[in-house]
Parts: structure tokens; C-alpha cells; sequence
């Protein structure tokens, strides 16, 4: 049996509030959380997850709604764009005489558009390929940081001053890590 509206409405004030302090950086253990009603910052943890999967689950129902819709509007106009992109039409001189048949360039654009458009829409193409670098193009550094240094370079600014030298014990040109 699913809970009552009030306690439907209870947890939506208390997932809203936990919502609200996780987003200015309030800790799970902080004094402010525990007096939502959570038992433990484990709990306050479990219900953030909890609220964020059934908005993730609500979400991608209207993205298949959304784009079924959109299929369905690509699928009519390029039903009326096929015949006119596929089957030739008679081309006429100036004194109204056919000299020819030849297929209307315009319309296959279009129907080449609508395709690349579905193709899109759908995620048929195959990603872009990309590739991230670290400083001046060179390898990019990885490492494992604790909270504190976390902390400290997300509070740097813009330009953290990175490590040019590279990875802490590693001698430029050296080949090492």
C-alpha cells in the first residue's frame, strides 16, 4: 500500500529542505540535516539518492514522450517530401514541350535534412571523437586527491595554478609515470 498524501507531502518538504542545504555545500553530518528528521547522515544520504532517481525516471519518460512525438512529426513530413525527392518530374521548355525528368534537388535536401534530424534526435550517428589534453597539449595529469585539496583548488579560481612540472617525484623529460 503507497503512503498517504500527507506523508507524500512530508517527504516532499523534507527532500526539498535537504535538497536546498546539500546545494549550499551543507555537509550530511551537519546539526542542520539531523534536524529534518533523518536519523543518521547515512539516512539524509539514502533519501537525496532516492529523490534524484525518481526525478531521473520521470525525466526520461517525457524525453520518450518527447521524442516519439517528434519521430512521428518527421515521419509526416517526409512522407509528403519522398515522392518529390524520389520520382522524376517532366521538365519542360519554354514552349511547354517535355524534354526531360529529373528528380527536384530541393526536396531531396530536405528529406536529407529530415533524416540527419532523426538520426540526431535518436542518437544513430556515431560521437564525435574527441580527446582531452593537459597543459600546453601534453598528457593530461591524473591523480587522486583528498577532500582538503579538493577543496582548495576548487577555491583557487579560475586558473589553479596547475603542476607544469608534472606529477609529484617526476623529473621533466624524464619519462617517468
Amino acid at each position: 500500500m503507497g503512503w498517504s498524501k500527507l506523508k507524500q507531502d512530508e517527504v516532499a518538504v523534507r527532500r526539498t529542505a535537504l535538497l536546498k542545504l546539500r546545494r549550499e555545500g551543507v555537509r550530511y553530518d551537519d546539526p542542520r540535516i539531523e534536524a529534518l528528521g533523518y536519523a543518521s547522515p547515512n539516512a539524509a544520504r539514502r533519501d537525496l539518492t532516492r529523490a534524484l532517481e525518481a526525478h531521473r525516471d520521470e525525466e526520461a519518460a517525457e524525453v520518450s514522450i518527447y521524442r516519439q512525438q517528434e519521430n512521428e512529426r518527421l515521419d509526416a513530413l517526409l512522407e509528403a517530401a519522398w515522392p518529390r525527392a524520389t520520382q522524376p518530374s517532366p521538365v519542360f521548355d519554354k514552349e511547354g514541350n517535355i524534354v526531360g525528368e529529373e528528380l527536384d534537388m530541393r526536396a531531396i535536401d530536405t528529406v536529407l535534412r529530415l533524416m540527419d534530424r532523426r538520426a540526431k534526435l535518436n542518437g544513430l550517428d556515431m560521437p564525435a571523437k574527441t580527446e582531452v589534453t593537459g597543459a600546453n597539449g601534453g598528457p593530461l595529469q591524473m591523480s587522486q586527491a583528498g577532500d582538503a585539496e579538493l577543496e582548495a583548488i576548487m577555491n583557487a579560481g579560475p586558473d589553479p595554478a596547475p603542476n607544469l612540472e608534472g606529477a609529484p617525484g617526476e623529473q621533466p623529460g624524464d619519462g617517468s609515470g
